[in-house]
């Protein structure tokens, strides 16, 4: 193949019209959001561009979306999206990370899917709540750190098996959950630090599986089930055939 061949769709580069998904734009969504918390954006701009990627059907239609907001990150496929093959390292990619932060003022935010958690995330919930779920998310480092603070409000964190996590909040008429917190990590594994503190509110951690591997738990039990049916029919059926010798 000579070099002017003609450019994969699937590359990594930018491919602004490329079909947009429900999660580029709540992507989108999450990061004007931001903006509109930290100053950047007034509510009469917020409205606008969360009017326009809501009305987005393409990547070229989200990306000047953001691009004024600093730190602001492209949907997932104008990046190179690290390749997951199954182990820890896979997942420890480098980096500045998806999103460094969020904010939920008497609203909520989730965090979650394919994202890049960077060394530290700092989050902030007061009379609403919000979600950081890691279970298919990429690190950009062996260890990261959480930082919460929920003031009246309640903020998640939600791990798979085999991540070491590491709380060290502090309660105050609140309390940091870790129901969990001797049990040890997978070699290789991330180490999470959840800190901050909780006033009149909660931080709580959680291991869950994904639904996917939920999905094939349940698959891989149900063939057990399978076979150890079959097994029983076949000595069955050789405690009958030595009956009729």
């Amino acid at each position: 193949m000579t070099d002017d061949a003609a450019p994969d769709r699937r590359s990594p580069g930018p491919v602004p019209d490329l079909r947009a998904s429900d999660a580029d734009r709540e992507r989108v969504a999450e990061i004007l959001r931001d903006g509109l918390a930290e100053g950047r954006l007034d509510m009469a701009e917020f409205e606008e561009r969360l009017d326009a990627a809501y009305r987005a059907r393409t990547y070229g239609e989200l990306a000047p979306l953001t691009s004024d907001l600093p730190a602001a990150a492209p949907p997932a496929s104008f990046t190179k999206r690290p390749v997951d093959d199954g182990s820890w390292a896979s997942r420890i990619v480098g980096g500045e990370g998806t999103s460094t932060g969020a904010v939920a003022v008497l609203s909520g935010f989730q965090r979650k899917g394919r994202w890049t958690v960077p060394k530290k995330f700092t989050c902030f919930a007061f009379m609403g709540g919000g979600e950081i779920d890691l279970r298919e998310a990429f690190f950009a480092d062996r260890e990261v750190e959480i930082s919460c603070v929920a003031v009246m409000g309640g903020l998640e964190v939600i791990v798979p098996p085999g991540v070491e996590v590491v709380v060290r909040g502090i309660g105050i008429m609140g309390g940091f959950e870790h129901p969990d917190r001797d049990e040890p990590g997978d070699p290789g594994a991330p180490r999470v630090i959840i800190s901050g503190f909780a006033f009149w509110g909660g931080v709580g951690v959680e291991r869950k599986l994904t639904r996917a591997e939920r999905q094939r738990l349940k698959e891989l039990r149900r063939q057990e089930r399978l076979d150890r049916r079959e097994a029983r029919q076949e000595l069955r059926r050789g405690r009958r055939e030595d009956r009729g010798r």
